[in-house]
């Protein structure tokens, strides 16, 4: 893929939206448990409004958008990246993003991408949506993983520099080379 000029303005505008950070939520909301309860600090952040006010309707909002973001992920994991791409707009779609300047926490002015609508979900949503949207932008949706782990399957977002990651997290990396090991060992003695 042809990486094109990036500009003065380009890094500056990048400079004052944090896209990574919008990116890992969409990692976040796709590695939600399917059944269990979700707890609203991990979802919108410890001691944020959003989480203190996010009801029932929120957050089967949000397990709902996360089932559709780790297909995202899924899709470009196995190579099928129209097919991510697809569904990415679909959810841009039905996730709209406003952006908005704020400045907060003794930080200088930079945007913030939230959603259109009026619940804490959707803000939430729209701005992994977009963030997500601008990494396979930016990198191609082969960075996008599944855990290679067989007890994990969590998605992740490879910022290896050669794209070779595997595995979600060191942990379990190990976990998963100890039980490779373990089995050639049992294998060698029989």
């Amino acid at each position: 893929m042809p990486r094109r000029l990036v500009t003065d303005h380009d890094f500056v505008y990048r400079r004052s939206v944090d896209f990574d950070a919008y990116a890992q939520t969409a990692v976040t909301l796709a590695n939600l448990p399917a059944d269990d309860p979700i707890d609203p600090a991990v979802v919108f952040g410890p001691d944020t409004r959003a989480a203190q006010e996010a009801g029932e309707r929120d957050l089967a909002t949000v397990r709902r958008a996360g089932r559709r973001l780790r297909r995202v992920f899924e899709l470009g994991a196995s190579g099928r990246d129209s097919d991510a791409v697809d569904e990415l707009n679909a959810l841009l779609v039905a996730y709209p993003v406003q952006p908005h300047i704020s400045g907060h926490d003794g930080k200088s002015w930079h945007v913030h991408v939230t959603g259109r609508g009026s619940t804490a979900s959707a803000e939430h949503i729209a701005g992994a949506v977009w963030g997500l949207s601008v990494w396979l932008c930016e990198h191609g949706s082969d960075r996008f993983g599944v855990c290679a782990d067989e007890h994990c399957g969590n998605v992740y977002l490879d910022t290896s520099s050669n794209n070779c990651r595997r595995f979600c997290s060191e942990r379990c990396a190990t976990r998963s080379h100890v039980a490779a090991h373990r089995a050639r060992k049992r294998a060698a003695a029989v």
